[in-house]
Order: structure tokens, then C-alpha cells, then sequence
């Protein structure tokens, strides 16, 4: 009798020591509070869009006193639009490499270009624009 009581408590022990080992490693594996390099990347890069976009904040001139004035509003942008018919202003959001705002009911996107890509013949010799819309809507600051 006396080797099964030696037995159960030896078996008591390992089974003892087994549980608390497996807390050990519990407490030392990674949780998902812990940026991964990846998330890391992906945070700092839209940062860093975010900051390419914050550099349009201001006024761009268009054609025929036409202009798209863009202000930063906590984390979102006031976006006024003045045409011939006057100026209009919308709600827009940073997505990515670009501003998105909705006119009319339609998403419409405000991305960086240069005088070529405006589409408009006035504009061709320029570097630094945003264009809404090709061959209607773009702005140039030089």
C-alpha cells in the first residue's frame, strides 16, 4: 500500500508541475495588443500619406477665377469648390493617396497630378495640381 500512495503523490506532483508550467508559457506568449512589424509599417505609411495629403491644405487656383480652397478639420477636410456658378463646400476624408468627398450624391476624389493630367490645355505646363475631375476640374499652385 505504501508504493500506491508513492505513486499517487508522484503522479500528483508531475501533474502539478505540468499546470504550472504550461501558465509559464502562457504568460510569455505574445497577445494581440502587440503591434507587428507589419501593423507597425502600415500605421507609419498611412502617416505618411496622411501628411502628403495634409501638404495640399490650402488655396489652388483653376481657370477663369475658378479655385479648390482645402482646410484640414480635425481628421477630416473642408473642401470649398468655386466654379462659375460660386463656390460650394463638402465634407471630405483622407483615403490613401487622396481626398474623397461626396457632391451630388457620387464619391468624388481630389488626387495629385500635374498640368497633364489635369486634362485641361490651360494647365499644361505645370508640375504641382490636384484634379477632381479631367478636363474640367484642375487646380495648379505653380
Amino acid at each position: 500500500m505504501l508504493m500506491t500512495d508513492s505513486r499517487i503523490t508522484v503522479l500528483a506532483l508531475a501533474a502539478l508541475l505540468a499546470a504550472c508550467g504550461n501558465q509559464e508559457q502562457a504568460a510569455v506568449e505574445p497577445t494581440s495588443t502587440v503591434p507587428s512589424d507589419q501593423s507597425v509599417e502600415q500605421a507609419a505609411g498611412a502617416e505618411a500619406v496622411n501628411r502628403s495629403v495634409d501638404g495640399w491644405v490650402g488655396r489652388w487656383p483653376g481657370v477663369e477665377g475658378t479655385y479648390l480652397d482645402i482646410a484640414r478639420n480635425g481628421d477630416k477636410y473642408e473642401i470649398e469648390i468655386a466654379n462659375l456658378d460660386g463656390p460650394k463646400t463638402y465634407e471630405g476624408i483622407s483615403a490613401g493617396d487622396h481626398i474623397e468627398f461626396r457632391r451630388g450624391g457620387k464619391m468624388e476624389s481630389i488626387r495629385a497630378s500635374d498640368g497633364n493630367g489635369t486634362g485641361m490645355k490651360w494647365l499644361l505646363d505645370k508640375t504641382n495640381c490636384l484634379v477632381i475631375t479631367w478636363g474640367s476640374e484642375g487646380y495648379c499652385r505653380n
